[in-house]
């Protein structure tokens, strides 16, 4: 008897012909690692104690998997940033022949978080197409503040929507003249099925059975710094 595995799902980054080569591809979010995080130590040698292991964010696996799933796009060109007058004015500017950054009217984001910033919009050369039923969370690289921008995160059904998303951005620096170089790590894409977004919920007291399950798991989560990693995760 022949056994065929189901191909996976392909996620497809498409763009214009004329601009395959120079423009910066999207690739794997794991090969963006944030040099804060390469250069941390695994485990801090001065804290290790009888009651403290002395490991550090480095050793989290659910922080990891946070910054390495989906795929990253990196900003396509050079960008520079002039902000002004505490971010309510941007200039921009690049040396490429395609717009890099855009604006919005104020009043699209009135009343939001960063106060009077100006509302601004990185232009993306990468068409994003995905299988039926799946879309793309697109987010602010996770784990990875970069104090110049905050990307607004987005969701889009890229499985019928196939033409470049733009991503609005927050510019955050300090007043100055700011150069973002092509390449840098722009947005976060986590492709996900629509269905099992439709998960329901029961909220209720937990059972005998799952207070010991939950107490097994937290007890050997602290125990054995490895249990959630050869485990836990092991198991989905």
């Amino acid at each position: 008897m022949s056994f065929f595995r189901k191909p996976a799902p392909t996620i497809r980054f498409l763009c214009e012909p004329a601009d395959e080569g120079v423009i910066a591809p999207p690739v794997p979010a794991k090969s963006y690692t944030a040099d804060w995080f390469r250069r941390l130590a695994a485990v801090d040698e001065a804290k290790v104690s009888t009651t403290d292991t002395g490991l550090t964010i480095k050793r989290c696996l659910p922080f990891l998997d946070a910054m390495t799933t989906g795929w990253i796009i990196p900003l396509a060109a050079t960008v520079r940033l002039d902000v002004k007058d505490g971010g309510r004015r941007v200039e921009a500017g690049w040396d490429f022949d395609r717009t890099m950054v855009s604006f919005h009217g104020a009043h699209q984001l009135r009343g939001n978080p960063w106060g009077e910033r100006a509302a601004c919009k990185f232009h993306n050369y990468w068409s994003i197409v995905t299988p039926p039923g799946w879309s793309c969370l697109f987010l602010d690289p996770l784990n990875r503040p970069n104090g110049l921008f905050e990307v607004l995160a987005g969701v889009v059904d890229t499985d019928t929507y196939r033409a470049p998303v733009h991503f609005p951005f927050i510019p955050t620096g300090p007043d100055g003249l700011h150069v973002i170089e092509k390449g840098s790590p722009l947005i976060q894409v986590i492709p996900f099925r629509r269905d099992a977004a439709g998960i329901s919920a029961e909220i209720r007291a937990e059972t005998p059975a799952e207070a010991a399950e939950r107490s097994t798991v937290t007890r050997n989560t602290r125990a054995a710094s490895g249990w959630y990693r050869t485990v836990a995760r092991a198991r989905r």
